[in-house]
């Protein structure tokens, strides 16, 4: 008997997969790949969602994390390319080509720093405060809309679970 008949939930995707193995391989224990399988397939369902509501913006979910965490610092919207990075799992190369696109945008700018001439100040330009703030907002709402399959008690453990499987990696 199947687990998703076992609990009464419809079966996924997920649990043909597992089928298949548990007929193919039964000397494998496969609980672990049914749960990071529908992590998985959960995250591209859920990123897809997500870059509808950015690509409205003429965004991506790279340039919005970059427009986002200057908007996150506080005024005056300025971060170093290094706190930037910090903020983010990306190269420095990377990074460097995101805040290129954003600038030729007219979103961001960059500015000397006024403790090191040397080095740079990345800054938000009144034109992508709008448009972060703008698109921030969507995002918000389409979160909701996305986590409202789930009770607010569901919502609640699965993010408590979710945030100690997280710790244990960060």
């Amino acid at each position: 008997m199947n687990a998703a008949y076992q609990t009464g939930m419809a079966e996924d995707h997920v649990d043909r997969i597992l089928a298949q193995w548990t007929r193919e391989r039964p000397d494998l224990d496969i609980g672990p790949m049914g749960l990071l399988g529908r992590l998985a397939r959960l995250s591209t369902y859920l990123g897809r969602e997500v870059e509808k509501t950015f690509s409205q913006f003429g965004l991506s979910s790279a340039s919005f994390d970059v427009l986002a965490a200057l908007r996150r610092s506080g005024p005056p919207y300025r971060l170093s390319p290094g706190d930037l990075l910090a903020t983010t799992m990306i190269t420095s190369g990377t990074m460097t080509n995101r805040i290129d696109q954003l600038e030729k945008a007219g979103l961001v700018e960059r500015l000397t720093h006024p403790e090191d001439r040397r080095s740079v100040l990345i800054a938000l330009k009144p034109e992508g405060l709008a448009l972060v703030e703008r698109t921030v907002t969507a995002h918000v709402a389409n979160q909701h809309r996305l986590t409202a399959l789930l009770e607010p008690d569901e919502r609640a453990a699965l993010d408590r679970i979710i945030r100690k499987y997280l710790a244990a990696f960060e």
